[in-house]
C-alpha cells in the first residue's frame, strides 16, 4: 500500500477520472459466500457482501452520479458549502441501532454505521483508520482505490459481550433508488459457529415510504416489523429474528 499525499490539489484531470469512475459498477470484492438472487424488480442490483450468510436477496435498482460543485480549487465554495463539509462524517460514522433484544439469555443488537464519502486520498486514509478503530474487520474494509467519492455503510451485530460482527456492507457512489415495494435483505445465523445455524436473522433495506415488512420462517410462522429511518441513509432499514432453529423463507413489503 503506497503512502498517501497529505495534501491533494484537485485538477480537471482528477475530476474527469472521478466522473469516469462514477459510471463503473460498484465493486465490493469477493463475498464469503455465493449470493443468491431471487425475484423482485431489478434493473441493476448493487451487490452486497454477506458475512457468513447462506441467503442473499436483492431487488431494486441503482445509478451512479458525482456532484462536483464545491470541489477544492473550483472557486465556487461559499458558506453553505463550508457548513456542509463540516457536517460530513469522514472519520466519524452516523450510528443507528436498528434493533435489539435478548436471545437465549444473551443481549443482541444490530447497529448501522454510515460513513460519508472521502474527497481525496488524505481523507481516505483518515476514514480507513477510523473504520479499523470502530471495529470493521479486514475482510469488510473497502478497497482504498474505490473510496474517493463513495459512501460506505455497515450493518454490524453485537451479541453478548462479543465485539461487532459485520453482517452486510456496501461502498458505492450512490444509494439504491428504492421505491414502492423494493426490498434488499440478507439472512444469516444469529451466532457464528453456534449450535443454532439456521439463517433466522434478517437485515435489509426498503424504500423510505415503506411502513411494514413481513418476514416468514420455516414451519409457516411470520413476523411483522416496522422499518426505521437511519442517520445518513436515504432508505429505511428493518431487522427480523425468527424462532430458534427456524430459517428465513422470505421477506416482503406489506405497505
Amino acid at each position: 500500500m503506497s503512502a498517501d499525499r497529505e495534501k491533494h490539489d484537485m485538477t480537471q484531470t482528477d475530476i474527469a477520472l472521478l466522473l469516469a469512475d462514477a459510471a463503473d459498477e460498484v465493486e465490493i470484492g469477493i463475498a464469503p459466500v455465493q449470493a443468491v438472487i431471487r425475484g423482485g424488480r431489478r434493473r441493476r442490483a448493487r451487490r452486497w457482501a454477506v458475512a457468513a450468510a447462506t441467503t442473499m436477496v436483492l431487488a431494486g435498482s441503482t445509478g451512479a452520479t458525482l456532484a462536483v460543485t464545491g470541489l477544492p480549487g473550483d472557486g465556487q465554495q461559499d458558506r453553505g458549502t463550508s457548513v456542509a463539509a463540516e457536517a460530513r462524517h469522514v472519520d466519524r460514522p452516523h450510528l443507528t441501532e436498528l434493533a435489539g433484544g435478548t436471545d437465549q439469555g444473551q443481549r443482541w443488537r444490530v447497529e448501522l454505521s454510515v460513513w460519508d464519502a472521502p474527497r481525496d486520498k488524505a481523507e481516505v486514509t483518515r476514514q480507513l483508520e477510523a473504520m479499523r478503530r470502530y471495529g470493521i474487520d479486514a475482510d469488510a474494509l473497502p478497497e482504498r482505490s474505490h473510496l474517493v467519492g463513495k459512501t460506505s455503510h455497515f450493518a454490524s451485530l453485537y451479541y453478548g459481550d462479543r465485539g461487532g460482527r459485520v453482517l452486510l456492507f456496501d461502498t458505492a457512489q450512490e444509494w439504491n433508488r428504492m421505491t414502492g415495494k423494493d426490498i434488499e435483505f440478507g439472512a444469516l445465523p444469529l451466532t457464528k459457529g453456534g449450535a443454532d445455524r439456521a439463517d433466522r436473522l434478517v437485515v435489509g433495506q426498503v424504500a423510505a415510504t415503506a411502513r411494514q415488512v413481513e418476514c416468514t420462517w420455516e414451519g409457516g410462522t411470520g413476523s411483522v416489523v416496522r422499518p426505521r429511518a437511519a442517520a445518513g441513509s436515504p432508505v429505511k432499514w428493518f431487522v427480523c429474528l425468527g424462532p430458534a432453529g427456524k430459517a428465513n423463507k422470505s421477506a416482503w413489503v406489506m405497505d
